[in-house]
C-alpha cells in the first residue's frame, strides 16, 4: 500500500509539472478568461458547487471510515481542510454576483483533481501515516505555525474575493482593476491567499502529500495569474502597468 501511494504522489508531482507548462500555452477558460471551447457553459454558481464539493465529501468520508477519526491531530487537520472547502463549495458560490457561466470541461477537470487530492491528503493523514506520527502533534510547533499560515492565507483569500465581488454594481458588466489589500502587491491577491493557505496546511500536516498539493496549487494558479496580468495590461494599459504589481508572489513573481 505504501509503495502504491508513493507512486501515486510521484505521478501527481510529474503531472503538476506538465500542467504548469501546459497552462502557459493554454489559458484555463473560466472567470475573466472565459472560453466556451472548454465545454458547454453552465451557471457559475452551479459550476463551483460541482467542482469543489466532491473533495469536501470525499475527505469527510475518508476520515469517518478510518480508525483515527477520534484522534485529535487528524481531526484538527480535517477541520482546517474542510473549513476551506466548505466555504469554497457552499458559501463562495452563493455570494457570486451576476450571471456568469463556466465551461463544463473546467468543472469536470476540477472535480477529478479534487477527488484525487482527497485521496492524497486523506490517505496519508487517516491511513498511511505511522501510528505515532501525529502523537502529541497539537503540542508541537509545526501544527501551530502551519495553522497560523493557513489562517493568514485564508484571510487574504476572503478579503481579496470580497474586493473582486464588490467591483461592480448590479447590472454593470465592465471590468475594473482590483485595489486594496494584497492587490497593492500582486494582480491575483486571491490566488496568493489560497497558495498561502495550502503552504500552511503542508506545514501543519508535515507531509509530502501537503507539499504535492502546494505544487499543484502553484502549477494551476501561477500561469493563470500570469494570464490575468496580461489581460489587465491589454485592457487597462499604462494605468495598470503603473501599479507595478507582481503576478502572484509579492516582490518576486
Amino acid at each position: 500500500m505504501e509503495t502504491t501511494y508513493e507512486l501515486f504522489l510521484l505521478a501527481m508531482t510529474l503531472l503538476a509539472v506538465v500542467v504548469f507548462i501546459a497552462l502557459h500555452f493554454v489559458e484555463a477558460g473560466y472567470g475573466y478568461l472565459f472560453n466556451p471551447k472548454f465545454g458547454r457553459p453552465i451557471p457559475n454558481r452551479l459550476g463551483w458547487v460541482l467542482m469543489e464539493s466532491p473533495v469536501f465529501f470525499a475527505m469527510a468520508a475518508l476520515w469517518f471510515c478510518s480508525e483515527r477519526r477520534f484522534e485529535a491531530a487528524p481531526l484538527a487537520l480535517l477541520l482546517l481542510f474542510e473549513l476551506h472547502y466548505f466555504h469554497r463549495s457552499f458559501i463562495f458560490p452563493l455570494r457570486l454576483r451576476g450571471n456568469s457561466q463556466m465551461p463544463f470541461g473546467i468543472v469536470a477537470m476540477g472535480m477529478l483533481f479534487n477527488t484525487l487530492n482527497a485521496l492524497m491528503q486523506g490517505g496519508w493523514i487517516f491511513y498511511l501515516a505511522p501510528a505515532d506520527y501525529y502523537a502529541d502533534w497539537l503540542s508541537k510547533p509545526p501544527f501551530w505555525i502551519g495553522a497560523a499560515i493557513f489562517f493568514a492565507g485564508m484571510t487574504v483569500n476572503l478579503r481579496s474575493d470580497a474586493i473582486i465581488r464588490n467591483l461592480r454594481r448590479p447590472g454593470d458588466t465592465r471590468h475594473y482593476i482590483p485595489r486594496g489589500g494584497m492587490f497593492r502587491y500582486v494582480s491575483s491577491a486571491n490566488y496568493f491567499g489560497e497558495l498561502t493557505e495550502w503552504i500552511g496546511f503542508a506545514v501543519a500536516s508535515w507531509s509530502w502529500a501537503g507539499v504535492v498539493f502546494v505544487l499543484w496549487t502553484f502549477a494551476n494558479l501561477a500561469p493563470r495569474a500570469a494570464s490575468l496580468r496580461r489581460r489587465y495590461e491589454q485592457e487597462f494599459g499604462d494605468e495598470f502597468r503603473a501599479l507595478k504589481r507582481k503576478r502572484i508572489l509579492p516582490f518576486i513573481y
